[in-house]
């Protein structure tokens, strides 16, 4: 599972996980010193709070996956800079997304050649549940270049 971690990023740490019938359930956390402000581009080690940001991603093994991350709310110490708080951002993962970036372009390409209805009941078989209206909107975001 460890690997697993690494190849969405390297800077997360596995705590552990469990298994049943139909999910994986990995814990994680960031190993980061430093974190970039998205907003000024100042590194800070100033934790403000630690919560858990939960997301899904990829099947493994026949059995959907989600994320349980521990991550940090930080200070920024610009004083320039508009923002006194951010939370860390992730390459692999939108700002607010409850999918990584590969599951979601999974979604997309399965959805990409039959119709919404057909796809979700595609993916909800053996990749994720999502419904039909995330689907249209998915993939009208990408119509749309966003």
């Amino acid at each position: 599972m460890k690997e697993l971690l690494k190849i969405l990023d390297e800077c997360l740490e596995y705590e552990g996980h469990e298994i049943t019938e139909d999910i994986i359930v990995i814990y994680a956390s960031s190993n980061r010193e430093e974190v970039e402000c998205p907003y000024c581009g100042e590194k800070t080690k100033r934790i403000h709070i630690r919560g858990e940001r939960r997301f899904r991603d990829l099947p493994i093994q026949g059995k959907k996956v989600e994320v349980v991350m521990k991550q940090r709310k930080m200070f920024c110490v610009n004083k320039a800079c508009k923002r006194i708080t951010f939370s860390e951002r992730f390459d692999f993962l939108p700002s607010k997304g409850k999918r990584s970036k590969r599951l979601t372009n999974e979604i997309i390409r399965v959805s990409l050649t039959v119709s919404s209805v057909t796809a979700s009941k595609m993916l909800r078989e053996s990749v994720a549940d999502v419904g039909k209206s995330t689907i249209c909107n998915l993939l009208k975001k990408r119509q749309a270049g966003l």
